[in-house]
């Protein structure tokens, strides 16, 4: 991956941009990816457990997919809620343009693919979910979820993916005991832990 990290805000590498084919809310569909994003090749286990998981999301509200890389998450939830206003999150530019990408390819109009300074800052959402990005160690991803979390409608859940070897059980003891949140684990698979975690912070 050279010094580019799919958390990198503006990838230094060519992006070589490639069609694949993935399952997407039921259906099969082509995408375009690139390097300097995170799972360009495939879609990643974590993000596939979590999207046959999650129950069928809210049909409106504002419904986020944090941390979307090339938009597997953003693009089903759009899918399968289109009423609802998706916003697609994430630091990496170049996520951001194959959100919007792989959007028009689909057909799909609700799909807002922003930088976090991006969305306003009274939004709230009816759902999160999220594939966090892990490997950009601790302290910065309890500042990303500390600043979305809240963010959460006071009757909406959170879906979260982690690796059991990356810490999925001690990021569940956090959410609890620092942001005050109940959090379940929905489902266990492939060592991957799918988190639902409830009750805004406030």
């Amino acid at each position: 991956m050279g010094a580019d990290h799919y958390f990198t805000s503006s990838p230094g590498s060519e992006a070589a941009r490639r069609t694949i084919r993935v399952r997407l809310a039921g259906r099969e569909v082509e995408v375009v990816t690139a390097a300097g994003v995170f799972s360009p090749e495939h879609l990643d286990d974590g993000t596939r457990i979590l999207l046959d998981t999650v129950p069928a999301p809210p049909v409106d509200g504002h419904l986020l997919d944090l941390g979307s890389g090339w938009g597997p998450i953003a693009l089903s939830l759009a899918l399968r809620s289109p009423e609802a206003t998706v916003w697609a999150v994430d630091v990496n530019e170049r996520a951001l343009d194959l959100v919007r990408r792989n959007a028009a390819r689909l057909g799909i109009s609700n799909v807002n693919a922003a930088l976090p300074a991006d969305v306003p800052d009274d939004l709230t959402f009816a759902t999160i979910w999220s594939n966090p990005p892990i490997r950009v160690g601790k302290q910065e991803l309890h500042a990303m979820l500390r600043h979305w979390l809240p963010r959460l409608d006071a009757d909406a859940t959170a879906w979260l993916v982690v690796a059991k070897h990356l810490g999925a059980e001690s990021l569940q003891r956090w959410l609890a005991d620092e942001l005050g949140l109940d959090v379940e684990r929905a489902a266990t698979s492939k060592g991957f832990r799918v988190l639902a975690a409830s009750g805004r912070a406030d």
